[in-house]
């Protein structure tokens, strides 16, 4: 009787440095949709504001964070104060405080990459990691998604320079486009997850943000959902406590 070869499941264990990184950037395709795009907004909205044509290249390398780069043009364009700036930046960016909790950063070992992953660790490549099976991720595999985030936002706000100089007059509504992006990748993960508890909490703590602190709904809607977050986990570590006890 002939043997019959039954084939095993490919892991990160048994795959090659480059399957891995093809797999990164396979991995950011979904997520480059939407950050191509919205890096030509921020390319044309550099120009439309007044501002030179290099900011746009220069604040994706120095500030690598869709929203605060889109906030950071109209306050460059204003002159706004630089403590008004500042603050801005903390309440805009304190929700990367919340991803580092459940980003695999444990597994970059070399201190400069991890340093980078931190660098890197924006909406998407959070969005698109925890899509991920843990046991799919790797080091190779996160870096590469992430590098290939970066290279689609820094080209297309090149190409957004590039089309705005050409064109004659300013486009309008170009600011939807982080809205719409966020928007899809939410849809994604609660597809990809089925979590709909944490969709209400998520819900629910938005509608009070928006009701009692609407000048600082984010970070308020933030902390909430965490604290809730945090209830929901010690009501659910405590319900099979008590079940192995009423058995």
């Amino acid at each position: 009787m002939q043997d019959v070869l039954v084939p095993t499941a490919v892991t990160p264990a048994h795959t090659t440095r480059r399957q891995r990184i093809a797999a990164g950037v396979r991995d950011s395709f979904s997520a480059g949709l939407g950050i191509f795009p919205l890096g030509i907004a921020l390319g044309l909205l550099v120009l439309q504001a007044g501002l030179p044509g290099w900011l746009a290249p220069a604040l994706s390398l120095a500030a690598f964070a869709g929203s605060l780069e889109l906030l950071l043009v109209g306050m460059m364009a204003t002159v706004t104060p630089l403590a008004a700036v500042a603050l801005t930046v903390l309440v805009v960016n304190f929700r990367h405080v919340f991803y580092a909790f459940s980003f695999p950063l444990h597994l970059v070992k070399n201190r400069w990459a991890k340093a980078y992953a931190v660098y890197a660790m924006i909406d998407e490549a959070y969005a698109v990691n925890a899509s991920l099976p843990e046991s799919e991720r790797s080091a190779a595999r996160l870096l590469a998604m992430q590098i290939s985030c970066q290279t689609y936002w820094v080209g297309g706000g090149l190409v957004g320079v590039a089309i705005g100089a050409a064109l004659p007059a300013p486009i309008k509504g170009l600011e939807f486009a982080l809205c719409a992006l966020f928007t899809v990748l939410t849809l994604d993960a609660f597809r990809s997850r089925r979590e709909i508890p944490s969709v209400l909490l998520a819900a629910a703590s938005v509608t009070a943000a928006l009701i009692v602190t609407p000048g600082v709904a984010m970070f308020t809607a933030l902390l909430l959902f965490v604290a809730l977050l945090l209830a929901r986990h010690a009501l659910t570590a405590r319900r099979p406590v008590r079940e192995a006890d009423d058995a």
